[in-house]
């Protein structure tokens, strides 16, 4: 696979690096992700994936632009209000990269058509804040085996985990909280989210990649007040109805 010269000048500090090279960048060229909601988390992973110069971002929502995500959804703009979220993104990562293919998927992912929605992905993205579309996400990939990057956050505080079959997310999380907290209940911190979305593009961009250490099994909890970061290690549910080999 080669590059343009605008596809090498693009890329250039992808390219000096010893961990990506050119094989590196021909590995993000190759690769499709599949990200479940453009929202907050979404939002920023969609814009670094796209300027990290991945083939093809499948971009998954079935919400429309508010005045109130512009807050911390980065990739829209005023002019974006009431549009699809899928379509103004679609506008937003190809002005930043004509190289990169979009695919917009204007649907709410579920348990009846998640596993068609990550199909032919090499790395799905889920910046939710919805637990069942969580769980739905998290089994497609699980019975596809298709790594799961997950990004969650709300008020100061956010965390990042990489789920590659067992454990699985639903292994951290077994049922969703009747009272779950949500963004619009709590609130968040603009910049928050693009902390959060920012880790998550990278440890896909590690994923596809091959460099360093992903955070498998693992969930980087992110404390914006304190400014620390802490990582726990997410044990294997052996009850877990989702990636149990029971």
């Amino acid at each position: 696979m080669s590059f343009s010269d605008d596809e090498i000048e693009r890329y250039a500090r992808h390219l000096v690096l010893a961990e990506v090279g050119g094989p590196g960048q021909q590995r993000l060229k190759a690769a499709r992700v599949g990200l479940v909601g453009m929202g907050g988390v979404g939002g920023p992973a969609a814009l670094y994936l796209a300027a990290a110069g991945v083939g093809t971002l499948r971009l998954i929502d079935d919400d429309a632009v508010g005045l109130s995500n512009l807050q911390r959804q980065i990739a829209f703009a005023t002019a974006d209000v009431g549009r699809s979220k899928v379509e103004a993104g679609a506008e937003a990562l190809g002005a930043l990269n004509p190289h990169v293919r979009i695919e917009p998927a204007a649907e709410r992912l579920g348990p009846d058509n998640a596993a068609r929605l990550i199909q032919g992905c090499d790395v799905v993205l889920d910046g939710t804040d919805d637990f069942a579309a969580r769980f739905a996400v998290n089994a497609a990939c699980v019975a596809a085996g298709i790594p799961l990057v997950s990004g969650a956050l709300g008020r100061w505080s956010g965390q990042v985990g990489v789920f590659t079959g067992r454990p699985c997310y639903r292994c951290l999380v077994a049922d969703g909280p009747p009272d779950a907290e949500t963004c619009a209940r709590v609130g968040v911190v603009g910049a928050l989210a693009g902390v959060v979305g920012s880790m998550a593009a990278l440890e896909a961009i590690k994923l596809i990649t091959g460099a360093g250490e992903p955070l498998t099994g693992r969930l980087l909890i992110y404390d914006g007040l304190a400014g620390a970061a802490r990582t726990v290690t997410v044990g294997a549910d052996p009850g877990c109805p989702t990636c149990s080999p029971g």
